[in-house]
């Protein structure tokens, strides 16, 4: 009986043995990349139901904009320059200016919180905005992320400034005061008297009775994204290429 004992141990030590080599497999760096590569497919297709799920389509929201702008939003999560994380605002500049064209998308709950008008500067366009730019005094729209900073009240009232992210397309957007502001040219009355919406210096104006709401759901550090289908900017955007 007692060579039986030499014999059972060793199996015994081999057993706990390879038992350990397989904890540490699972905690091994070349483990890692596994679970990340399932989250990254998870969030796209999460991205891809909340689109559908909200009914954005029916909205106007273009499916390109939406992607393009969640694509910013994960990379500038990545590098840590978003605050608040909960929310997502699109201008989709595709669009007509007599559509509602500004989407302030709760990520975290999942919600629509507001659908509403939004101007583009008067020289970027009439109905629809087509030409962008950065420089002072273009009285244009600049394309791009933004993330939002502090309220303040001006000579529009209310207003929320917007720190433009991208080198050559609207990284000047605080030293030309482009801000998110309240106007009476941006509302349902101006568009029963006019065939499209008043125009701004270059800020995304939006109608008087919405910039409340609106800034205070997206200031301090959230994501502001301003999107047309300009092959410069889509191609040249370090956020969407880099």
């Amino acid at each position: 009986m007692r060579k039986l004992k030499l014999p059972f141990a060793i199996i015994l030590l081999l057993f706990l043995f390879l038992l350990s080599l397989k904890g540490h497999a699972n905690n091994s760096p070349s483990a890692i990349p596994v679970v990340v590569n399932s989250m990254k497919k998870d969030t796209k297709f999460n991205a891809e139901k909340l689109y559908d799920s909200l009914g954005l389509e029916n909205y106007g929201l273009s499916k390109k904009a939406w992607q393009y702008a969640l694509k910013g939003y994960q990379k500038l999560l990545t590098r840590g320059r978003i605050e608040n994380t909960d929310v997502i605002t699109i201008c989709d500049f595709s669009l007509s200016s007599r559509q509602k064209r500004l989407f302030v998308i709760d990520l975290k709950n999942c919600e629509l919180l507001l659908n509403t008008y939004v101007a583009h500067g008067r020289k970027s366009g009439m109905e629809y905005a087509k030409n962008f730019s950065n420089k002072a005094n273009s009285h244009q729209s600049s394309l791009g992320f933004y993330i939002t900073r502090n309220q303040y009240y001006g000579e529009n009232g209310l207003s929320l400034r917007l720190d433009g992210i991208e080198k050559g397309f609207n990284d000047k957007a605080l030293k030309r005061n482009i801000v998110v502001h309240g106007s009476e040219y941006a509302s349902d009355d101006f568009l029963n008297s006019n065939s499209f919406l008043g125009r701004s210096y270059g800020c995304p104006a939006v109608p008087e009775a919405d910039i409340e709401a609106i800034v205070n759901t997206i200031k301090e550090g959230s994501c502001f994204f301003i999107y047309y289908p300009a092959k410069k900017y889509l191609t040249s955007s370090k956020i969407l290429n880099g």
